[in-house]
C-alpha cells in the first residue's frame, strides 16, 4: 500500500477512534503539500469538521496526534486552517530511495493476461500527401499514450488506418496522367510520397484556374463545379476504382505504393511503429454492407436521387450521407466498417481514435451509427481530441502546399542540433557515425518534447528554435541532465571511488535532499494520473520539474568530492534513482535519453 493510501486508511480509523462514525475510504482528501507550505503530505479536514463537531484547526490537531501516533514514517505535523499537513521522516524517504534503486520496474504495471486491450489508432495519413507536422502531433501523442496505457497495466494494440482510396487520391492519379511524364521516385530520386504530394498540388491550381474561368463567364462556383472537366473526370475515375476497373487499380496500387515506401521511411525517422495497419480500400466494403443492411432494416434511408443517409436529428444532430448518389462510399461509411473488423479481430475492451479536434462531429456520428446499427460498444469508442499545430504566421493547407513538411522539419532539427552540439564541444571523443546518432537523439527529442509538454486540448504554435535550446523546459535540457548524471558514473569509475547502491537510513536530509526524493517517489503517481487522463503532458512536465530539481541540487551540492562517506554514498544514489525515472518518463514520451552530449 502506497504511503497515500496509508494516510486515508489511517486518518478514516482515526476519525472512527474519535468520533465514533464511519467514513468511506474515497472521500478523504490526501493530496502533495503546497510548496508554499511545510509538510510533505496534506490531509483536507474542512470537510471532517461536521463530523468531528469542531473548528477546522482543533480537528486537523486531533487527526494529526492520532496519525503520529500510529504511523512512525510521521516526524512532525501541522494544522494551517483547513489543511493537515504531514512531514515525513527522513528514514521513510531513504526507505523509499533504497526501494527505487531495486526496483527495474518501479513505477511501472506489468499488463497480464487478464488486463483490458486498449486499442489506438492513430496517424490515418491520406495517400495523396506526404506526412506533414500536423501528422507529427498526432503520431507522437498516439505513440506516447500507447506506451503510458500500457505502463499502466494495460495490453495495447497500435493500429493505422491509411485513408488510401476516395476523390483526393483520384485527384493526384489524374495530375500524374496529365501531366506527370511516367515520372517515377526512381527518375527524379524524390521520396514517393512526396512525388504523389506534388501532383495533388498541381491538380487544386489547375482546378482553380479552370473555375476562375468558367466563373469569368458567368458560371456560380457550384455551377463551374458541376461543369469543371477535371472535377468530372476524378469523380468518374473514383466510380471507376469502385467498379474494379483494372487500368484504374493498376495505377492505384503503383502510386500507393511510391507513398507507402515514403511513409515507411517517415516512421522510421520519427522512431514510430504500429502492431497492425488497415487500409481503407479494404474496409470500406465491410462498412458498404453494413449501410446496406441498415437501409433494409429500417435504420437508414434513400433519397430520390439513390443516396443513402441517417436521420440523427433525435440525437441532437442532423442528417448525414452514408452513400453518395452515385453509389460510391464516404469517409463514415469506412469508419463503420473498420470498426466492425476491428472488434470481430480482436477482443477490444477500449477503442481510443487519436484524431484532431475538428473531426469531434465525425465521431459523435460515429459511436451513433454504430450503436443504431447494434453495436453495444458503439456509445463507448473515445476520441482522443487535440487541438491543432499552427505556424508564426498561420495555419497550413495541404492542397496549396503550404504544409511544413515531416521529412523537411526533422532535416532542419537534425543539421540545427549538429550544429548547437558542436558549439558545446562535448562530443570530441566520438567518431563522426556516434555523434551522428547523438545529433538525431536531440533533434528528435526537441521536437517530440516541445509538442508533447503542451496539453493535447490546446492549440500549438511550433517554433523549432525554441524547441531545441538546451536551456528551460526543452527535451535537450532533460536529456543534459540524464547525460550528467551518467558521467557522474564515469568520474567515478576513472577515480576508483566506491560506492554502495545501498543506503543507510540513519542519515538526516537536507531540504534539497527530501525534494529530490518526494518528486522522484511521486513518479508512479504521475504516470497513473496521466494514464487516466490520457495527457502525455503531465509526464513532460514532471520529468522536467524533476531535471530543473537536480540541477539546482548538483550546482549546490558537491556529489563525488563530498568528504563524508555516507553523504557521497546518498548522493550517488539519489542521482542514480533520477536518472532512472528521467529515463523511463522519456521513454513513455517516445524519447531517447544519450549517455553524453
Amino acid at each position: 500500500m502506497n504511503i497515500e493510501n496509508q494516510i486515508k486508511t489511517i486518518t478514516s480509523e482515526s476519525i472512527e477512534h474519535l468520533y465514533q462514525k464511519v467514513v468511506p475510504f474515497d472521500t478523504i482528501q490526501v493530496q502533495l503539500t503546497r510548496k508554499d507550505q511545510i509538510g510533505d503530505f496534506t490531509v483536507v479536514v474542512f470537510p471532517l469538521t461536521k463530523i468531528s463537531g469542531k473548528k477546522p484547526e482543533d480537528t486537523g490537531n486531533d487527526l494529526g496526534n492520532f496519525l503520529k501516533e500510529k504511523m512512525p514514517q510521521i516526524a512532525s505535523f501541522e494544522t494551517i486552517k483547513g489543511f493537515l499537513n504531514l512531514t515525513l521522516s527522513s528514514q521513510y524517504w531513504l526507505t523509499q530511495l533504497n526501494n527505487i534503486n531495486s526496483d527495474i520496474d518501479f513505477g511501472f504495471v506489468k499488463p497480464t493476461e487478464d488486463s483490458p486491450l486498449v486499442m489506438l489508432e492513430f496517424s490515418s495519413p491520406n495517400t495523396n500527401k506526404p506526412l506533414h507536422l500536423g501528422h507529427i502531433r498526432n503520431n507522437l501523442l498516439g505513440f506516447s499514450l500507447a506506451r503510458i496505457i500500457e505502463a499502466n497495466g494495460n495490453k495495447v494494440i497500435k493500429t493505422n488506418i491509411v485513408n488510401d482510396r476516395g476523390i483526393h487520391i483520384c485527384k493526384s492519379m489524374l495530375a500524374w496522367q496529365k501531366w506527370g511524364n511516367n515520372e517515377t521516385p526512381e527518375t527524379l530520386r524524390k521520396k514517393g510520397d512526396h512525388l504523389v504530394g506534388d501532383f495533388y498540388v498541381k491538380f487544386d491550381t489547375e482546378y482553380k484556374k479552370e473555375i476562375t474561368e468558367l466563373q469569368v463567364k458567368g458560371l456560380s462556383a457550384e455551377e463551374a463545379d458541376k461543369q469543371s472537366i477535371l472535377m468530372n473526370a476524378a469523380r468518374e475515375m473514383l466510380q471507376k476504382w469502385e467498379a474494379g476497373d483494372n487500368e484504374t487499380l493498376s495505377l492505384w496500387k503503383t502510386m500507393n505504393q511510391w507513398v507507402y515506401d515514403g511513409f515507411d521511411k517517415t516512421y522510421k525517422s520519427l522512431g514510430v511503429d504500429f502492431d497492425k495497419i488497415y487500409y481503407e480500400s479494404q474496409t470500406f466494403p465491410f462498412g458498404r454492407e453494413l449501410v446496406l443492411q441498415g437501409v433494409e432494416n429500417g435504420i437508414f434511408y434513400r433519397k430520390e436521387d439513390d443516396s443513402v443517409w441517417a436521420d440523427l436529428s433525435e440525437n441532437g444532430l442532423d442528417e448525414k450521407v452514408l452513400l453518395r448518389s452515385d453509389g460510391t462510399s464516404v469517409y463514415i461509411t469506412q469508419d463503420l466498417g473498420t470498426a466492425k473488423l476491428r472488434y470481430d479481430e480482436y477482443p477490444i475492451d477500449k477503442m481510443v481514435y487519436v484524431v484532431g479536434n475538428e473531426q469531434e462531429y465525425h465521431f459523435k456520428v460515429l459511436a451513433l451509427l454504430l450503436h443504431k446499427l447494434g453495436f453495444k460498444w458503439g456509445k463507448e469508442l473515445l476520441h482522443f481530441s487535440y487541438g491543432m499545430v499552427e505556424l508564426p504566421d498561420g495555419k497550413m493547407k495541404s492542397r496549396e502546399g503550404t504544409v511544413v513538411d515531416a521529412d523537411d522539419l526533422m532535416t532542419e532539427m537534425f543539421n540545427t542540433a549538429r550544429e548547437m552540439s558542436k558549439e558545446l564541444g562535448k562530443l570530441e571523443e566520438y567518431t563522426a557515425e556516434q555523434a551522428e546518432t547523438v545529433y538525431k537523439t536531440i533533434a528528435l527529442g526537441a521536437l517530440k518534447y516541445f509538442i508533447l509538454k503542451v496539453d493535447p486540448k490546446k492549440n500549438i504554435t511550433f517554433n523549432p528554435k525554441e524547441s531545441i535550446d538546451f536551456n528551460g523546459n526543452t527535451g535537450p535540457f532533460i536529456q543534459y541532465t540524464f547525460a550528467r548524471i551518467c558521467s557522474i558514473f564515469r568520474k567515478a569509475k576513472e577515480k576508483d571511488i566506491i560506492f554502495d547502491y545501498n543506503v543507510l537510513t540513519d542519515i538526516e536530509l537536507n531540504e534539497k535532499e527530501t525534494t529530490i526524493l518526494k518528486s522522484v517517489s511521486n513518479f508512479s503517481n504521475i504516470l497513473n494520473e496521466a494514464g487516466k487522463t490520457y495527457n502525455p503532458a503531465l509526464i513532460a512536465n514532471y520529468v522536467y520539474d524533476l531535471a530543473k530539481e537536480y540541477n539546482q541540487f548538483y550546482h549546490d551540492y558537491p556529489i563525488l568530492f563530498e568528504g563524508d562517506e555516507k553523504t557521497r554514498n546518498l548522493r550517488i544514489n539519489i542521482s542514480k534513482a533520477v536518472g532512472y525515472v528521467i529515463r523511463k518518463a522519456m521513454w513513455l514520451l517516445g524519447i531517447d535519453v544519450p549517455e553524453r552530449m
